[in-house]
């Protein structure tokens, strides 16, 4: 299959180990095996004493019974049977797209949004409609535009929610009016929810698309909400069917996920609730930091993100975007990745979840910069 570089992928390749001040990850800063196992009080030597014994196999094929039904949890339709496990989120939408996606069939993806969820159907020789997300809607989607791109054959819509790299959300409201147009077509409905339940406000409740819609296929993972992509664990919450032909195309690529990644995301989505506390702190302190920052940079503009890890800023400078990423990380060593990785030049992806104090310097690095470009 004849593919396109992942653009945002091989930046991150390129650079991201040589940066001093990383704002460019995606992940809430990211526990350590430590933080992860003493999370409850857990003694982390009475853990570990307690795999010594255990035989490195394969492990359960399709992931552990506990690990799936703690994910099953998440949501409110789906059972444990419906969850299918994958090597990271990545490797969840991928196996999706391989299952369900054939020559001919037609497409619809949201943009911008993560390459892979646009780019992987058409490699398959699928027709991809971009619905293209603008500044000037909050990088909403306009509903009537997406009506008058689905046709007969459209078998897949594609969305991303909380979207990176806007930071945007769509709420129930606007989720339900997207199953309506799925529906009326009969396409299947994929959600990329890595980012989900990463919300500034506490109040708000924002369900999966699993549980909205009978053709509704959720995909997540340990990495973004839970601060562990170290484990490389995600999942498919789909319907059964779906599960099903997943699990088919799964035996040609996929034995089986680390045993110990298994055990330790159980443990993980034990603590489910005490980590996303944790991790909510961090956005919300954080992305307070940027909007003063961004209020106070004048080259520099932005839609606030209202949920996810990530934010889009416009800049207001005579260079491209890979100029002034690269020129910034050989001067200061702070590290953004460049618009034009999202086909949106004249911006720059900032990731606001680091350890806090990162990010107070990787903004101060930031303005000094700006200010010897003016």
């Amino acid at each position: 299959m004849d593919i396109k570089l992942f653009a945002v992928e091989d930046w991150m390749n390129k650079y991201e180990m040589s940066a001093t001040y990383n704002i460019a990850e995606t992940c809430v800063d990211s526990l350590t095996v430590g933080e992860l196992i003493s999370i409850d009080g857990t003694n982390p030597e009475d853990f570990f004493r307690s795999l010594a014994s255990k035989k490195l196999t394969y492990g359960h094929i399709e992931g552990s019974p506990e690990f799936r039904t703690l994910v099953s949890q998440l949501y409110t339709t789906v059972d444990p049977h419906q969850v299918l496990v994958m090597n990271g989120g990545i490797a969840a939408n991928f196996l999706v797209f391989y299952s369900l996606v054939k020559p001919g069939d037609h497409v619809i993806s949201v943009h911008p949004t993560y390459q892979q969820i646009y780019d992987v159907p058409k490699s398959f020789g699928a027709t991809v409609d971009l619905l293209h997300l603008k500044e000037e809607n909050g990088f909403l989607p306009d509903l009537d535009e997406l009506r008058s791109l689905v046709r007969e054959n459209t078998k897949l819509i594609c969305i991303n929610n909380p979207n990176n790299p806007s930071g945007s959300l769509m709420e129930r409201d606007t989720l339900e009016k997207i199953v309506e147009i799925a529906r009326s077509c009969g396409a299947y409905l994929l959600c990329d929810e890595v980012y989900r339940n990463l919300l500034q406000d506490d109040d708000l409740i924002v369900p999966s698309i699993a549980d909205l819609y009978e053709k509704g296929i959720s995909t997540s993972s340990m990495s973004k909400a839970l601060s562990l992509a170290g484990l490389r664990l995600g999942w498919i919450a789909a319907p059964k069917e779906v599960i099903e032909e997943c699990i088919k195309h799964r035996d040609y690529t996929t034995i089986s996920v680390g045993m110990l990644d298994d055990l330790l995301a159980v443990h993980a989505m034990k603590n489910y609730d005490r980590i996303l506390t944790r991790n909510r702190k961090i956005i919300k302190d954080n992305l307070a930091i940027l909007d003063e920052w961004v209020a106070n940079e004048p080259a520099i503009t932005y839609v606030k993100p209202r949920a996810g890890t990530t934010a889009m800023l416009r800049y207001d400078l005579p260079i491209s975007s890979v100029d002034f990423c690269e020129g910034l990380l050989k001067e200061t060593g702070a590290f953004l990745t460049p618009g034009i990785c999202f086909d949106m030049e004249g911006y720059l992806r900032i990731g606001y979840a680091c350890e806090t104090e990162m990010l107070r310097e990787g903004l101060q690095k930031l303005s000094e910069y700006i200010r010897s470009k003016r």
